[in-house]
């Protein structure tokens, strides 16, 4: 009896996957260790929608904004006022990693996905709460939310648009 428990337990962690939202915004912490143990620390708020939609909102120690629809990326470095546009190779798709996500313990995910395994944790109300992940360049990447707002629709286009003054510079990448 103890072992059918045990496995039907089993199964249902390994199968249980996480649901991701029409749209969330939050506040993060994005910290990155570098293989040196250099630690370097950026605070702010992120908005999500639509599946592939996200908007970073950097306030320390830097201000920037970095949007993002899955193909391309926009960079808009206040501090030095300079706007960058990147195509994307291999984009954070936040929606497929989560749907490659399977359960490792309470609260706890793994998912491996575009050769890179990711760690997630969800809060209380099975919410994201942190992403953890080793970049290309070997950087150890932390991602924490808090007063993470879930909601049931897509948040207006114009909200998930980077905006820069017309005197930025401009790169293409």
């Amino acid at each position: 009896m103890k072992i059918l428990i045990l496995l039907i337990v089993s199964l249902t962690l390994a199968s249980a996957t996480i649901r991701l939202p029409q749209s969330f915004h939050a506040h993060f912490k994005q910290t990155i260790t570098n293989p040196k143990k250099k630690v370097i620390s950026y605070t702010g708020k992120v908005r999500f929608s639509d599946s592939m939609l996200f908007k970073w909102l950097y306030r320390t120690p830097t201000q920037k904004e970095v949007c993002s629809d899955g193909y391309e990326l926009i960079v808009v470095d206040h501090d030095l006022e300079q706007v960058s546009n990147y195509l994307i190779d291999k984009g954070f798709d936040l929606g497929k990693i989560l749907r490659h996500a399977k359960r490792h313990a309470p609260s706890i995910y793994i998912a491996d996905y575009e050769n890179r395994h990711y760690t997630i944790k969800l809060n209380a109300k099975e919410q994201l709460e942190s992403v953890a992940y080793f970049d290309d360049l070997d950087n150890k990447v932390q991602i924490l939310f808090w007063g993470m707002q879930y909601g049931h629709k897509n948040l207006p286009p114009k909200s998930m648009q980077c905006e820069a003054p017309r005197d930025y510079d401009r790169i293409r990448g």
